[in-house]
């Protein structure tokens, strides 16, 4: 039964709002809830839609605009520290799945051509599935992030001569040419002006078309020209034969450094998650159910025959980049399957007749079913694996940490870490300090200073060092993101540790507060501060009073992000809220009759007052961090 447009478009769309929260709340990810829905409102199973390759094409578009958001985000320079991976890591995996999975096909009696055929389409990874996996944990920016898209980028650049050599394995296996046979140093020029295009286009060309653009103050239009520039870059690189997603991530990566980064960014980004979900749907109706249980054994065998091969492989490659522990074994899972490009590649490869139509069938099951198993094999080692890794000694590549007993682990001794580490050490108090730059522990250790290499954010490394003994961890880094890791994986495996944290700035100190951070420290607040006293004194005014305006705007200010954090408010409330509490510092800070601690006292009174006419709760949430903070004074022994 043929459907209207609209009718198939409430159908994606309702199987995607009903099947990802639920897949959500069960701990399955969004992936796979995707490619549930999608399976059960095919035409194999309750028929609500058709498999129509149109649909496929128009949700590839979503791949398309993963990778332009993705090069945004990779400055020249950055990929150029990137290279060594791409080419690595990438390579390796790319020549040996050929190899192997083809040496494999021989062996099953394929023919040659087609066993190199079957290598090419089970060598390249899903760059949707992964990538759109490691974001929802986290994991881009990691290590094992950063290898896998390196990874995974090198699979799309191969995806080009792949599509180049298929046609030679036609010649080579059946004799049947292929149309619209191109010169090849045709093809060569073809594919060299439109990169070069695009490099030159997106550096001197697009930049005077945005700010043209950005005159007409109209947001629709610049969302028209964001759309309209992937669109065509896309439609250029599919007319010579490369693949599109790698020309829009190429066409990112020249604007990477463009004033108009961020609002590309803000435009295209509802796109790709619509569109990369519709992707996902898609691939799950295409799951031939029919065809699968006729031969379940045998496909069943094929998918796990898939995974495991490419598991190895990438176990091997990981270890050779130095993946450990955690990030050895995502690296691994994570990129098991077979993706998108695999379904271009097969069907190509059946068009030419390098395989068979039924094999072409096979393949498109057996990689659609592969890429359903990497949510559930991510999970299982997440519930399964993870835990007893964490059981295990640090790996002989990590510092031997011999140094175990001391009641304080710093984590990051750089310019900051420092600071509190002298600190301790000059009172006395032993610390185990972790630091993840080989190059720093040896400049350190010229100071004196015994730090061990490895990373923080695993609960095995903070075992070896003492962390169920310890009372104190502090983390110093200088990423957001790896602090943050560092909080929770301490937060989950240590819950007696009382963590000190540095915050990069006020909304890092909103996360880390809500991640179970006991004490956070802005890296910006007490220098700020101290500038500030200093031009008070310069000024006129005497010591002693900015000295106290001084303490008492931290106190406050502290105050008052701990209140933020209580609030969770939207942007107009917190906005609100921020100027009501600004105009009451600035009258209290007017007022130097009082000691510090009955000004600050006085604030907070009036504070309660005001929030209990908007909000009783918080009021009450007032009083109680007033109650809790007067038994900690009662409590504390007297200094004296």
């Amino acid at each position: 039964m043929e459907h209207s447009f609209f009718f198939n478009a409430f159908i994606y769309l309702a199987a995607a709002v009903l099947s990802v929260p639920i897949a959500t709340r069960l701990g399955l990810g969004s992936v796979l809830g995707y490619l549930i829905a999608g399976s059960l409102i095919g035409p194999y199973a309750l028929k609500l839609v058709g498999g129509s390759p149109d649909v496929m094409h128009f949700a590839e578009f979503g791949v398309v605009i993963m990778l332009f958001l993705i090069g945004l985000e990779l400055k020249p320079a950055l990929l150029w520290r990137l290279k060594a991976s791409i080419f690595g890591a990438g390579g390796l995996q790319v020549v040996l799945s050929i190899a192997l999975i083809g040496g494999i096909g021989v062996g099953f009696g394929l023919p040659g051509n087609q066993a190199v055929a079957l290598g090419f389409i089970c060598a390249v990874s899903s760059t949707a599935l992964v990538l759109q996996s490691m974001e929802e944990k986290g994991l881009l920016k990691t290590a094992t992030g950063k290898t896998s898209f390196s990874v995974l980028l090198f699979q799309d650049i191969a995806v080009i001569p792949m599509l180049a050599l298929i046609p030679l394995l036609a010649v080579q296996g059946s004799g049947v040419l292929p149309l619209n046979a191109t010169p090849a140093w045709l093809r060569a020029t073809e594919i060299v002006a439109v990169i070069a295009g695009i490099i030159f286009g997106g550096h001197y060309l697009l930049r005077p078309v945005f700010r043209l653009v950005a005159a007409s103050n109209s947001r629709e239009i610049f969302v028209a020209a964001a759309l309209a520039l992937v669109v065509g870059i896309a439609l250029a690189m599919e007319m010579v034969g490369l693949s599109p997603a790698l020309g829009t991530f190429l066409a990112g990566v020249v604007l990477a450094d463009s004033e108009y980064r961020h609002e590309l960014e803000s435009d295209v980004e509802p796109f790709k998650g619509l569109l990369l979900g519709l992707f996902f749907i898609s691939v799950g109706a295409n799951i031939n159910y029919p065809l699968l249980w006729e031969h379940l054994g045998s496909i069943c065998g094929l998918v796990g025959l898939l995974v495991c091969v490419k598991f190895l492989i990438l176990w091997g490659v990981g270890w050779l980049f130095r993946l450990k522990g955690e990030g050895q074994w995502i690296f691994a899972v994570a990129l098991s399957q077979s993706g998108e490009f695999a379904f271009v590649l097969a069907s190509f490869a059946g068009s030419v007749h390098v395989i068979p139509p039924s094999m072409v069938d096979w393949v498109t099951l057996v990689v659609a079913l592969s890429m359903a198993t990497t949510p559930v094999l991510l999970i299982g080692c997440q519930f399964i694996i993870f835990p007893m890794l964490h059981k295990r000694p640090v790996p002989e590549s990590e510092s031997v940490i011999d140094d175990n007993e001391n009641p304080v682990i710093i984590a990051g001794f750089g310019r900051f870490g420092q600071i509190a580490g002298r600190i301790l050490h000059s009172n006395k108090v032993g610390t185990t300090i972790l630091e993840h730059d080989a190059n720093h522990i040896k400049t350190l250790a010229r100071y004196g200073f015994k730090a061990f290499y490895g990373d923080a954010a695993r609960a095995d490394l903070l075992s070896s060092a003492g962390a169920e003994q310890a009372k104190l961890l502090i983390v110093a880094v200088d990423d957001r993101e790896k602090t943050l890791e560092i909080v929770r994986v301490a937060r989950q495996f240590f819950p007696h540790l009382v963590i000190l944290a540095r915050a990069i700035d006020r909304g890092h100190a909103q996360e880390l507060m809500k991640a179970g951070v006991d004490y956070v420290h802005r890296e910006t607040l007490g220098s700020g501060v101290a500038l500030g006293v200093d031009a008070l004194i310069e000024l006129g005014w005497r010591a002693n009073q900015a000295y106290r305006i001084g303490e008492f705007f931290k106190a406050y200010d502290n105050k008052l992000l701990r209140e933020q954090v209580l609030r969770n408010d939207d942007n107009v409330e917190f906005i609100r809220n921020s100027l009501r509490s600004q105009k009451m510092l600035d009258e209290l800070l007017n007022d130097d009759t009082q000691l510090p601690s009955e000004v600050y006292e006085k604030a907070w009174e009036r504070n309660i007052q005001q929030d209990d006419e908007h909000s009783g709760t918080l009021g009450s949430a007032h009083r109680k961090n007033k109650i809790e903070r007067e038994n900690r004074l009662k409590s504390k022994p007297d200094s004296k």
